[in-house]
């Protein structure tokens, strides 16, 4: 189902939503969602250095048009970028990812669900009609892992992600200081700050407080704030190896990608144990501040193995432009996850459709400006740096 791109003129640029989000949600929020690790080092080289990637535009060649239309596992999506996972996302907004799953299936565009998201796998099946993906977080138990991928499949959900960038969690003083780390706390600043934001308060009163929906048939009833950061610790186990993702790929009968590769060594052990993709991730600049930004990994990967699996990208991109470079630089598509939680902080259910036709008028903008008739064509026109 395609929707016609109109957005609210007052937020044209991700950097106005941002500005609205932060006056209208509660601190600990804005800056659970908006930060980084340690010092944000690489939250900043991101999009720093997306945006060194420069494009030449071909002004007196003929052109009969662009679009934006990209094929993607069998399936033609209406432009090259979908909405990344993100977890705890009705702690931003109430109901983050219904609204953004909604508009992205208006749109024709993925979205993608985490396991520590606060909808369920069967409620977002429901409002995209099956056509979200989903991202495991890698379960300690292999009867909860099974379970999930169950789940997965019977909601006919075409793209199972494994996440492989969290094998400890970060180490972000923000969420430190606002109680937000595991076991997380309520302060009396935070209880303070959601007195200042009624309009957000209101709404989670009504919508109810965000938990994780998906992961509720697992959990022991009535956990209080200690008691769950033990149930995370014990429930997952993050790091990746040959040896868990081999079962994964025997029972998983769809598309499957790994998200978080960000050199070639991990690329090449994907493509043998048979994935259909692969995410180049830096999860956003909230795990390691002392690797690489996304854009300077991706490059040399989509170089080496783009001619045998899909290359995708996520981390740092804030607009059209930076989905148009990141194209040109060798990614088979994208995903956007803080772009669109901005959206629905600043404009509530109006908010992913915002951001989506946001992104597509600046991207489409792009590719008739430099003479890009289709998705596939962007490396053309990147500048040799």
């Amino acid at each position: 189902m395609s929707k016609a791109n109109q957005y609210n003129p007052n937020y044209p640029s991700i950097d106005d939503l941002r500005t609205k989000a932060r006056k209208r949600i509660p601190k600990f929020a804005f800056e659970y969602l908006d930060g980084g690790c340690n010092e944000d080092t690489n939250i900043v080289k991101n999009t720093a250095e997306i945006r060194e990637v420069e494009l030449i535009p071909h002004y007196l060649s003929k052109h009969t048009g662009s679009s934006m239309k990209t094929e993607l596992f069998g399936r033609e999506y209406d432009a090259p970028f979908g909405i990344a996972p993100v977890g705890l996302q009705g702690l931003m907004w109430p109901k983050s990812a219904e609204i953004l799953a909604k508009a992205a299936f208006e749109h024709n565009i993925p979205f993608v669900l985490s396991t520590v998201s606060t909808s369920s796998i069967e409620t977002i099946a429901e409002i995209t009609e099956g056509k979200a993906w989903f991202q495991l977080y890698h379960p300690a138990e292999d009867k909860v892992r099974d379970d999930i991928i169950r789940r997965v499949e019977a909601a006919n959900m075409p793209v199972l992600v494994i996440l492989s960038d969290v094998p400890t969690f970060g180490f972000r003083p923000r969420d430190i200081r606002n109680g937000l780390a595991m076991p997380p706390k309520m302060s009396i600043g935070n209880m303070m700050q959601i007195l200042g934001k009624p309009h957000w308060a209101l709404q989670t009163l009504v919508k109810g407080q965000p938990s994780f929906k998906t992961l509720e048939p697992y959990m022991p009833k009535g956990l209080n704030l200690a008691q769950l950061g033990k149930f995370m610790d014990s429930t997952f186990s993050g790091r990746l190896n040959e040896e868990k993702i081999k079962p994964i790929r025997d029972m998983w009968k769809g598309k499957l990608v790994i998200k978080g590769i960000a050199n070639e060594a991990d690329a090449e052990r994907a493509i043998k144990l048979g994935v259909d993709g692969l995410i180049v991730s830096n999860h956003g600049g909230r795990q390691l501040d002392a690797g690489e930004s996304t854009i300077k990994p991706l490059k040399r990967i989509a170089e080496k193995y783009g001619d045998q699996i899909k290359v995708m990208m996520d981390s740092g991109l804030r607009s059209g432009p930076d989905i148009a470079r990141s194209m040109a630089s060798g990614a088979a598509f994208t995903f956007l996850g803080r772009a669109f939680m901005y959206g629905v902080a600043a404009l509530g259910k109006e908010g992913g459709g915002h951001t989506i036709s946001v992104l597509k008028v600046q991207l489409q903008q792009v590719m008739e400006q430099i003479c890009c008739e289709k998705i596939t064509d962007f490396p053309q026109f990147l500048k040799q740096q």
